[in-house]
């Protein structure tokens, strides 16, 4: 059921929309509930000739239910909310042989910097593309993101991804994702005048459309 979103594309992405909707769900059904009471103590209570306004102590039970149901909601969505939140941002649930990149935001681009064809950060033969991330389809990716001069967020709706990228900080990011195409990259913190102008494109490539794209860019680098 994906009526609000264009559908996921990540391994995460049911979990997490799973966990939006029945949010939506609860709060939707609170938002009525409410409204409809309102409505009704309007009209059940509204002025009357003759009528005179009487105290009324109040009820120790229903403040219990009405405090204590909201609590149990609450936490419930906490915990489900948790067991989501660590697959996707602790440390440790990043899969093994994920493929490293570093994005660096800046104002208003991403400079996206690939390892090369030996897939380690750092070394001679990495190359840098400006607003172009590459990937390729079922294999793990992490972004390691930082920012150059204000915070901006890295955010790709099909992915189900937005992080924050943090002057000073160093800030993993992971994802799967399971079918190719071409995908837009925004910024969702305004960061300045360009703010909508920063944007750029994830293409997902096949193995072995990746490892061919890699080999030739790899001979640009190269020859340049």
């Amino acid at each position: 059921m994906n009526w609000l979103f264009n559908p996921s594309v990540a391994t995460y992405g049911a979990s997490i929309d799973q966990l939006y909707y029945i949010i939506l769900v609860v709060t939707g059904i609170v938002f009525f509930l409410t409204q409809g009471l309102l409505v009704y103590f309007l009209i059940r209570y509204r002025t009357k000739e003759g009528r005179r306004a009487e105290y009324i102590h109040g009820s120790t039970k229903a403040e219990v239910v009405w405090t204590a149901i909201p609590f149990v909601i609450v936490v419930t969505i906490a915990l489900m909310s948790k067991s989501v939140w660590d697959e996707i941002r602790h440390p440790s649930q990043i899969p093994e042989g994920a493929m490293e990149v570093q994005i660096m935001a800046k104002q208003f681009e991403w400079t996206v910097t690939y390892p090369g064809p030996d897939e380690v950060l750092g070394t001679d033969d990495d190359f840098s593309l400006l607003n172009q991330l590459h990937i390729p389809v079922n294999r793990p990716v992490v972004v390691m993101l930082e920012a150059e001069d204000v915070i901006h967020s890295f955010f790709v709706p099909e992915f189900r991804v937005k992080q924050d990228a943090v002057p000073g900080m160093r800030t993993p990011v992971w994802f799967e994702v399971m079918e190719t195409g071409e995908y837009v990259i925004g910024c969702a913190e305004l960061c300045g005048t360009g703010h909508t102008r920063m944007s750029g494109t994830v293409t997902v490539h096949s193995e072995s459309d990746f490892h061919s794209w890699i080999a030739q860019r790899t001979a640009q680098a190269e020859d340049s």
